[in-house]
């Protein structure tokens, strides 16, 4: 059985970021699993966002809320 997962990141943007810290080569795998830990730390860092603008009374979450969010998951 095949599972597909849909990401909302894409690969080539993953690829670039990665030469830009200078890999001279990037496996199609490396990328992949580039994307998997930043979606699941962006992931991460939006609900605990989320929970900042909420404790505040907003729905919408600000950038302030992000910094606060990084922060706090760093902290851990």
């Amino acid at each position: 059985m095949i599972y597909l997962v849909e990401y909302e990141l894409q690969l080539a943007p993953i690829h670039r970021l990665i030469k830009k810290a200078g890999a001279m080569r990037v496996s199609e795998s490396a990328a992949e699993e580039l994307r998997r830990v930043l979606e699941d730390i962006g992931m991460r860092i939006g609900r605990e966002a989320a929970k900042f603008a909420s404790h505040a009374g907003r729905k919408t979450i600000r950038a302030e809320d992000i910094r606060l969010a990084v922060s706090s998951i760093l902290r851990m």
